[in-house]
């Protein structure tokens, strides 16, 4: 009979997690998707965000920046300087009254020649410029026609349309800021629109993160470096004021402009619409961060070590930027985003430069709306017209 009881004994200690667990009775998945370590706890307990913002960088802002910058652009581009001549060439075109819209095909770096959007004002410029970098939204079929309103597709036309009203109030970010006198770019990131494929949807773009890190690099590294060298195509270009260049995104595209502004010299603004918040506060049950899918094309191997992603933002500073989020917005819960947007101010104000920052919470959900358009704008045209 001892035998037995014993036995019972032990299997209620291994049930109840008693002291005379396995060892590897805690090494499996737990979570609401079983994708979660069971041991994800102690991981996050040692987060330390080793060249993250703290107290004692307020007296050496510039120091701190150059740190966090240095390891920012070692894990978030590609290792290699690319210098492939851009080469663009105009393929179609269409007045659209006060600008004319072209289709343009550019070498974006040695191995890829893309097609993108280009929106030139009339006139006799140079123009300030945009750097319009669109969403993910788990649809791949259109990308840069998000922001600016596509032709000669009757089935784009009619999906980007969808995607204006859901999203935008029924407008092309993009068209709507050509109207106001500025020179748009705007090109797919690699798995959408035309640099897609068929079928291609949630399984195939950890896939292709996956194959990516098999040559070693990764999805977001490489969707960074194309940014840079499309910031650094249009700085170069003789319709272009150098000086005045914004890099502008929601969701996705707002993470990809706060990144961009962090590592680019030749991007002197930001606007970020839906996409800031610290790490920890994203890593919570339900959110995109813990899904894998999405979150690849965001992920940056190893840069959790040193920075969070409002450090990696206030490395932008003291360039003048612009962050919005939504009150209702599921994917960014308020408290992560306050957080995130004092850190930013901290930043901006150690630079002296706290009067160039702009945060603010917008009544709604993960939207661009119309009324956030038009105030976003004139920030950009308020901000571009000072001299500092």
């Amino acid at each position: 009979m001892l035998k037995p009881l014993l036995a019972a004994v032990l299997l209620l200690s291994l049930m109840s997690g008693g002291a005379s667990a396995p060892p590897q009775a805690a090494g499996g998945l737990v979570g609401p998707e079983g994708s979660l370590p069971a041991f994800h706890g102690q991981l996050r307990s040692e987060m330390k965000f080793s060249l993250g913002w703290t107290e004692a960088d307020k007296a050496r802002p510039q120091a701190w920046q150059a740190a966090g910058l240095a390891k920012a652009r070692e894990l978030m581009m590609l290792p290699a300087e690319d210098a492939t001549p851009f080469e663009p060439r105009v393929v179609d075109e269409i007045d659209r009254g006060s600008y004319v819209a072209h289709r343009i095909e550019l070498s974006v770096s040695k191995y890829a020649r893309i097609t993108a959007l280009m929106l030139v004002p009339k006139g006799a410029g140079p123009f300030p410029a945009a750097l319009m970098l669109h969403d993910h939204g788990a649809r791949f079929d259109i990308g840069k026609e998000k922001l600016v309103r596509p032709w000669g597709d009757a089935a784009r036309e009619q999906a980007a349309q969808a995607w204006a009203d859901r999203y935008f109030s029924g407008r092309f970010p993009g068209d709507e800021l050509a109207r106001r006198g500025h020179l748009v770019l705007v090109a797919d990131a690699l798995g959408w629109s035309d640099r897609s494929g068929p079928g291609f949807g949630r399984d195939q773009q950890q896939a292709l993160a996956a194959n990516l890190l098999n040559f070693g690099l990764s999805w977001a590294a490489l969707i960074a470096t194309e940014d840079l060298r499309l910031a650094r195509f249009l700085a170069t270009r003789p319709e272009v004021d150098r000086s005045r260049v914004s890099a502008i995104g929601f969701s996705m595209g707002a993470q990809r402009a706060w990144q961009l502004a962090a590592l680019s010299d030749d991007v002197g603004y930001c606007i970020a619409v839906n996409w800031m918040a610290g790490l920890q506060g994203l890593m919570v049950p339900g959110n995109n961060q813990l899904k894998g899918q999405s979150a690849f094309a965001m992920l940056h191997p190893g840069l959790a070590r040193y920075l969070d992603y409002p450090d990696v933002a206030a490395l932008a500073a003291p360039k003048p930027a612009l962050f919005y989020a939504g009150e209702q917005d599921l994917l960014f819960p308020p408290a992560a985003v306050a957080e995130a947007f004092s850190r930013l101010r901290e930043v901006w104000v150690a630079n002296s430069a706290g009067y160039r920052l702009e945060t603010r919470m917008w009544p709604g959900g993960h939207q661009f709306t119309a009324q956030q358009q038009e105030a976003a704008f004139n920030w950009l045209e308020r901000r571009q017209i000072k001299t500092y």
